[in-house]
């Protein structure tokens, strides 16, 4: 064999020899990266008070740019509903992957509740027992502790921490990062301003513009809320981490307005999801199944392939044979100091709420709105000199309906009352069975209330609301027309307050 057949030779074997070592190297980076996955990062970014109302979800008139990218990276849920529509419970239900009315958690709020039902566990310690380090903090610092209002004591050692720098090295985390907005009070936007003049109200408002600067300044407040993602995004990139993290995004309840918040009609109860997962998806995509948030923890735990305890009541929705749910659950009970009880069924075309106090009204006294809604107070001064029309004087009424059915494809404001329509009646009795066998097996709360909770919240929020007054100058005994008068002076519109 002449030198140039043996230089041939020896390139050829060394070729062969590398391919070879190239298909092993890649083969065990594939099963390292099926390694890292099996116990994926799972980052909670959770908004307070957030309705649908993302440029993605269909607002032009608000700009959400880095909530809009999330949304174009992953996966954007349009029928995210919660299980209530209010903070603590709506809380209590996702560190707990139970409806609230199952563990005695659905009142706002309880001082003399103890601890959870036995065997009921925060999902905090299955995360844990997996060897994750568990943390929540706030947006503003990530050294101080977001969010626990829960409806039971919460154990001294629920969370390791405020934030992920904190954990071992290479350990994954569940972290929750808490946003205070759009929560009232609202802040302004100002390199982002809002014009009161372009907002359309929905057509249970009077269109007056104290309604219209109230619902502009909320716009602006969700701007706000998309900064504060793009800053925990940018930190999750500065970090390294973005490729081994699985992001959620998601309110806890719905829009903090009048007829929303507290209530279940849709204003109060559907929020926004997004979810980017970093290693499996078709970025961009959209899916219309309804989702509860009582399966955001199910599906967070099955993501870091955590074996689910029995009695945990969500369903894994990203699971490749996932129930697809037919309707999803909502309930309203005590908020503070007022006492309610309303339970809902909603389909993808029907919504049924069942009055179990249908002799109130529904704006029964409420010192946190009363003092933070101004657009309460206008319909209040309003209703009373009749200048409301039928469809925004219908909520103001002294009485309710012990039944309300909703065509939402048709009716999305939902405020066409179909109970009573002879041809819903086979519909109606449907959604009145459904919500039977749900509250027959999931509404296990104690009724009535003990009377010394009730009375303890009556005089708290009593004395709350004078020192919130007194903080405005006001006095608890001011007319309606009055406070009318301090919140026009009070919402300066956008415009005006540039133009000084």
């Amino acid at each position: 064999m002449n030198l140039h057949s043996t230089i041939q030779s020896v390139m050829k074997k060394l070729t062969m020899m590398l391919l070879a070592l190239l298909l092993i190297f890649s083969a065990c980076t594939v099963q390292s990266a099926k390694e890292d996955n099996s116990k994926p990062n799972i980052l909670w970014i959770i908004a307070d008070d957030l309705g649908a109302d993302l440029r993605c979800f269909g607002t032009p008139l608000v700009k959400t740019p880095n909530l809009d990218k999330l949304a174009s990276e992953g996966i954007l849920y349009s029928n995210l509903f919660t299980v209530t529509a209010v903070c603590s419970p709506s809380r209590s239900s996702l560190i707990t992957g139970m409806y609230p009315t199952s563990i005695d958690c659905h009142q706002h709020r309880t001082r003399y509740k103890d601890s959870l039902p036995a065997g009921v566990l925060p999902i905090t310690e299955y995360f844990r027992k997996a060897g994750y380090f568990i943390s929540n903090g706030a947006v503003a610092d990530k050294n101080r502790p977001g969010k626990q209002d829960y409806n039971f004591i919460v154990p001294e050692d629920m969370y390791d921490g405020t934030n992920w720098t904190q954990r071992k090295p290479g350990q994954p985390f569940f972290a929750q990062i808490q946003i205070s907005g759009p929560h009232r009070e609202f802040r302004r936007d100002p390199s982002n301003p809002v014009h009161a003049d372009s907002i359309v109200l929905p057509p249970y408002y009077p269109d007056h513009p104290l309604a219209r600067q109230d619902w502009a300044l909320y716009l602006e407040n969700i701007q706000l809320v998309d900064h504060q993602v793009g800053e925990i995004l940018k930190r999750l990139d500065q970090d390294g981490l973005s490729d081994s993290t699985i992001v959620f995004f998601f309110g806890d309840q719905g829009r903090p307005h009048v007829r929303a918040k507290q209530f279940l009609y849709d204003g109060g109860i559907h929020t926004p999801l997004l979810i980017r997962i970093p290693f499996h998806q078709k970025p961009g995509s959209i899916d219309n199944r309804l989702i509860s948030n009582v399966d955001i923890p199910v599906t967070s735990l099955r993501l870091a392939n955590i074996e689910l305890p029995d009695h945990l009541q969500g369903i894994d929705f990203l699971a490749e044979d996932a129930y697809e749910r037919g309707a999803v659950f909502s309930m309203r009970d005590r908020r503070d100091e007022t006492v309610d009880r309303i339970r809902s069924v909603r389909t993808h075309q029907y919504k049924y709420i069942r009055n179990f106090y249908p002799e109130r009204p529904y704006t029964q006294f409420n010192a946190y709105k009363k003092h933070q809604y101004p657009v309460l107070t206008l319909m209040e001064v309003m209703y009373d000199k009749g200048e409301l029309n039928s469809v925004q004087a219908k909520f103001m009424s002294p009485t309710r309906s012990s039944e309300e059915l909703y065509d939402i494809v048709s009716d999305p404001f939902e405020i066409n009352n179909l109970a009573e329509n002879s041809d819903y009646r086979e519909i109606l009795r449907e959604l009145r069975r459904r919500l039977d066998d749900w509250l027959s097996t999931y509404d296990l709360g104690t009724y009535p209330e003990d009377s010394l909770e009730i009375s303890y919240w009556e005089s708290f929020m009593k004395q709350n609301f004078a020192e919130r007054m007194k903080s405005r100058g006001l006095d608890t005994t001011i007319s309606n027309e009055d406070f009318l008068k301090y919140w026009t002076e009070y919402l300066i519109p956008t415009e005006k307050k540039e133009d000084k």
